[in-house]
């Protein structure tokens, strides 16, 4: 039986996080010596032993119940994305379930760099895969956040950027909200992909060369970067603040559409408008950005 530590780091940081007034619950036993939840406590609002969910906690149980999960999930007060992402740590892992590199570089269909085109002058956009490759970018987006296409094949990864480059330092004001929230998104991603050498080998090297990755890392926070906003200090236009949107592309797996917006008749889409207009390409078509940022 293989040994599931992820699983039990992850239940550990989320029973650590919880009082008992928070689970809903007054709890007797004396003085406590760490903060959250004990196993008992946990093991007796999810309705199982103390011995099951310690074994679970230990990352010893390969073969867990959908019901128990569901139980577990209720006992921590996982949201809907703890919850995925408990139900993937708690899967068998079978040797090529997830493989690192797909049979053939991810491409982005032409439909889709046409409407990147035709939101050119009015909204930011990309297109990212899990690992949150860049695999295409209109120009507002290049000319707001980092021109992808003058970067490295590898560099073209927008975690990688916030993370790394020295310039997302400056661009956005809240560096480590953003930041963290992209190692959460890293997070969820290693959760449903665990086999995935190209991000192993990122998480490997932002816990290398970013001093608060392993901090946040160790946090088990998760989070799909669906929505939220951002304040950004552009170097040509100042400051602006954004909001962006996350939408899945149900025709292309793995592959979805951050969409960056400013709210009408604000200054910050005055800010946007300026961008836009001051940096139009001369060519009223764009030749469509590189289609992968791995080979």
């Amino acid at each position: 039986m293989n040994d599931n530590g992820e699983l039990g780091d992850f239940l550990r940081s989320r029973r650590a996080r919880l009082r008992p007034e928070d689970a809903g619950a007054a709890f007797s036993g004396g003085a406590r010596r760490v903060p959250g939840l004990r196993r008992e406590e946990v093991a007796h609002l999810a309705g199982v032993s103390t011995d099951y969910y310690a074994r679970l906690e230990q990352g010893r149980h390969p073969h867990v119940s959908e019901t128990v999960l569901e139980a577990v999930a209720r006992a921590l007060r996982l949201d809907d994305t703890e919850r995925g992402y408990l139900f993937e740590l708690a899967r068998p892992r079978t040797p090529g379930r997830h493989r690192s590199s797909p049979a053939r570089a991810p491409r982005v269909r032409q439909p889709i760099h046409q409407m990147l085109d035709v939101l050119n002058d009015v909204s930011p956009a990309v297109v990212i895969n899990h690992r949150s490759d860049v695999l295409g970018a209109n120009h507002l987006a290049r000319q707001l956040i980092t021109d992808f296409d003058a970067l490295p094949h590898r560099d073209r990864n927008l975690a990688r950027f916030v993370l790394l480059h020295p310039a997302a330092r400056d661009l956005y004001q809240d560096w480590d909200r953003v930041a963290e929230t992209f190692v959460a998104s890293l997070r969820l991603a290693s959760g449903r992909h665990p086999d995935d050498r190209l991000l192993n080998e990122l998480v490997g090297e932002l816990s290398i060369k970013v001093p608060e990755f392993s901090t946040w890392w160790a946090g088990h926070r998760v989070d799909q970067c669906a929505h939220g906003t951002q304040r950004l200090v552009h170097p040509v236009v100042g400051e602006l603040t954004l909001s962006y949107e996350t939408l899945a592309l149900p025709a292309d797996p793995d592959q979805s559409i951050v969409l960056y917006t400013t709210e009408p008749g604000s200054a910050s889409a005055e800010t946007l408008r300026l961008l836009a207009s001051w940096t139009t390409p001369t060519n009223t078509h764009e030749a469509a950005p590189s289609q992968a940022p791995y080979g």
